[in-house]
């Protein structure tokens, strides 16, 4: 997260691409055929949020979707990407820490889903300022707004 560059596992796709590799990878899944570990982990992502699939199962309804201006929370495609690039993240525990953040997480909130969503906040957070201020985004900000997150659901 230290550069601007996207996900190596997403390379340089276009929205299009992307959107049709969900598409994809969910035909696949439904159809039981074998999957790359990419698709499979698109798959996990939208058993997890089966309000999504209705949506991604129609590759053209996919590619046509247009979230409502300013509202993230409204974007499907966004916020399975957050939960793919938080995977990639703990996965290799970049930053050094996540890993250990995100057990604390999930041992305080009983739930990993519950703490991939408190990662997933943080990081839109972090790349959110980074691109208000004009900055790549800030792992030790990321970091620490993941540990705000953290204190606060030990209070709850």
């Amino acid at each position: 997260m230290s550069n601007a560059d996207p996900p190596p596992s997403f390379g340089a796709y276009t929205r299009d691409e992307l959107r049709r590799s969900y598409a994809d990878a969910w035909r696949k899944h439904c159809a039981r055929s074998p999957l790359t570990p990419l698709e499979a982990l698109i798959a996990d992502v939208l058993l997890l949020h089966p309000e999504y699939q209705a949506l991604v199962a129609d590759a053209p309804t996919a590619l046509g979707f247009d979230p409502p201006a300013g509202a993230a929370e409204e974007n499907p495609f966004l916020h399975m990407g957050l939960h793919l690039a938080v995977r990639e993240q703990l996965s290799i525990d970049r930053p050094p820490g996540i890993r250990a953040l995100f057990e604390s997480l999930k041992t305080r909130m009983g739930d990993v889903h519950d703490a991939e969503h408190a990662l997933m906040e943080s990081l839109a957070e972090a790349l959110w300022e980074a691109q208000r201020s004009g900055r790549a985004p800030d792992e030790t900000r990321y970091l620490e707004l993941a540990k705000r997150r953290l204190a606060s659901a030990a209070m709850h």
